[in-house]
């Protein structure tokens, strides 16, 4: 009897060692996951609330106000990068008064698949547009925000169609169908 009580409790020790480790990570991402619908597929983005809290908040606050359904990838630089946000109809609050976000430094490069927060050139300006590298982009580098990084479905975010090569404006854009934070 204290022999199988003994295996037993070993292992459900095994058991809780594997299992505890993914319960403590699916609970520390709880909702800092976004999904992405795209018309070829569904893209996931794990945000850095750590790294880049006042970033990831907005984010956060602009999903759950739907203010990314429906909007396009309007600013697509083959090699470089895919930037959404700007709206091309009028959203229901105005977005042009949220207040602007300070540069969160953070030591994560921009490699491909990296969430950044565009920005004009004054460090302190950032809003409501963001993009996802698709190739390394060193230059940005301690120059932008690093908010996340595309964990599944790149390929997605491969297949946006590109702008034109200098300003990479595109004239048929791809649309984001929804945003949800899982």
């Amino acid at each position: 009897m204290n022999r199988r009580l003994f295996i037993s409790g070993c292992l459900g020790m095994c058991a809780g060692a594997v299992i505890l480790p993914s319960v403590i990570k699916f609970l520390y991402s709880k909702g800092n996951i976004i999904e992405m619908e795209l018309s070829s597929g569904i893209v996931m983005i794990q945000l850095f609330p750590d790294l880049a809290p006042n970033h990831v908040s907005r984010i956060k606050t602009l999903i759950n106000l739907n203010f990314y359904d429906g909007m396009p990838f309007a600013r697509v630089i083959n090699g470089f990068m895919a930037q959404t946000g700007e709206p091309i109809k009028k959203p229901l609050f105005d977005h042009k008064r949220l207040p602007k976000l300070a540069t969160e430094i953070t030591h994560l490069p921009f490699e491909r698949g990296t969430l950044g927060m565009a920005r004009t050139r004054n460090l302190h300006s950032a809003c409501h547009q963001f993009f996802i590298t698709t190739d390394r982009a060193r230059f940005l580098d301690r120059n932008y925000t690093v908010f996340g990084k595309v964990i599944k479905g790149m390929e997605f975010i491969d297949q946006i169609r590109c702008g034109d090569a200098e300003l990479g404006t595109v004239v048929n854009p791809h649309m984001i169908k929804k945003m949800r934070l899982v």
